[in-house]
């Protein structure tokens, strides 16, 4: 019983990561990109550090939160 627990709790981890990785992703890659093409105008906002800011701090809480949960596996 429980190694099909510890799949389960496993595929939720990565799914938590993954939605770290897709939020940094879309809040601070997809912009930088955007702005060495020219097509950028959110970058030249006086809020960008701010946004930018919490786009990582999302990311990293969903990636920490799958930490967590790795860390109910079970023996």
């Amino acid at each position: 019983m429980s190694l099909i627990e510890n799949e389960r709790t496993k595929l939720l981890a990565t799914a938590c990561n993954n939605a770290g990785v897709a939020t940094i992703v879309t809040g601070l890659v997809t912009p930088a990109v955007a702005t060495l093409y020219g097509a950028g105008t959110a970058i030249q906002s006086p809020w960008w550090p701010f946004i930018g800011i919490a786009w990582l701090t999302a990311g990293l809480g969903l990636h920490v939160i799958g930490q967590v949960i790795l860390g109910r596996l079970k023996p």
